[in-house]
């Protein structure tokens, strides 16, 4: 009798166990989120987990992009929040532009603490350049040169004033000991009008991404003086030295990742954490980052909250600084 209810107790526990772990399970409607229309940085942040996810098999049923376009990821953000905090198949695209965001309080309420941050699964780089014609070889030389007359260096970026190409073009101000309020900042409508004004001479440098700039970089089309990034580049721009090694403190990284509602269990968020890590190891998630432009830059759960907060507390800092 004794036996019988004990193999009875230990099946019961194992059906419970079962039940129990159902969370851990693999989400039955995988969504990622795009704050912003389709074609820009968040979608191809969702088209890369979806992609990869599926190609690497670690979903059954492919990941469904939606789209909620809205203060460059500001709806969304309180969407989630307010819509979808307990929702585990939801993951919702972002980047160190939403930290940029949120530290300068354009998210409205919620500030980095009011999601549970995943991770992210690439970066680009910021990077300057000047056009390909311009008598600046290195960066030093163009600190110099701003140093002496800031007044005639327009510099040129697809973003409003404290956008993150505005605050790149802000640490060439401080590296030459200039008032980042005082620059001369021409705001475009993406890359693509920067690397006009260079090239028609309407602005001497220009504050961008490695990825973008990088080919017309490789065509002589621009020169690029600096990437800001710890160590150089591999690939293509392997060529172009860090602000580092020229004596500039100055990193940015354009980091690629996700987040979900505040609310979801720590079984479903690591479920998610898990298989981004299993994901992020595979030569099929490589040859998808790639595809876009993407440099490698994992960095997962405890260590990517860490990061985003860490970023929202320098933002502000260098927001302050700026003015902004």
């Amino acid at each position: 009798m004794i036996r019988f209810l004990t193999k009875t107790l230990a099946g019961a526990a194992l059906v419970t166990l079962a039940a129990g772990t159902a969370a851990f399970a693999e989400p039955a409607k995988p969504e990622c989120l795009a704050g912003a229309k389709p074609g820009g940085g968040f979608d191809l942040t969702c088209r890369l987990a979806a992609n990869a996810l599926l190609e690497t098999k670690q979903i059954s049923t492919p990941m469904a992009v939606t789209y909620m376009e809205g203060g460059v990821g500001a709806v969304a953000y309180n969407h989630v929040i307010g819509k979808r905090g307990s929702d585990g198949n939801l993951i919702t695209a972002a980047s160190s532009g939403s930290a940029l965001l949120i530290a300068q309080g354009k998210f409205g309420k919620y500030d980095e603490n009011a999601v549970r941050w995943l991770g992210a699964l690439g970066a680009d780089y910021g990077v300057l350049v000047v056009s390909a014609d311009s008598p600046y070889k290195t960066l030093g030389e163009l600190v110099e040169a701003y140093k002496a007359d800031p007044n005639s260096f327009a510099i040129g970026g697809g973003g409003a004033v404290g956008s993150q190409d505005w605050m790149k073009g802000s640490l060439l101000a401080k590296a030459a000991g200039q008032d980042p309020k005082a620059m001369r900042y021409v705001a475009l409508e993406g890359g693509g009008a920067v690397l006009t004004a260079l090239e028609g001479g309407h602005v001497k440098v220009g504050s961008g991404d490695a990825a973008e700039m990088g080919k017309h970089h490789l065509a002589g089309k621009v020169r690029i003086l600096a990437v800001m990034a710890p160590e150089r580049l591999s690939g293509e721009l392997s060529g172009v030295p860090t602000a580092r090694e020229q004596g500039f403190d100055i990193d940015w990284p354009v980091w690629r990742g996700y987040y979900v509602g505040k609310d979801v269990s720590d079984a479903d968020y690591d479920w998610w954490v898990s298989t981004f890590e299993k994901m992020s190891k595979t030569p099929e998630f490589a040859k998808e980052r790639e595809s876009r432009g993407l440099f490698e830059f994992t960095l997962l759960g405890k260590d990517f909250d860490k990061r985003v907060k860490d970023d929202v507390a320098k933002f502000k800092i260098l927001a302050k600084e700026a003015g902004m």
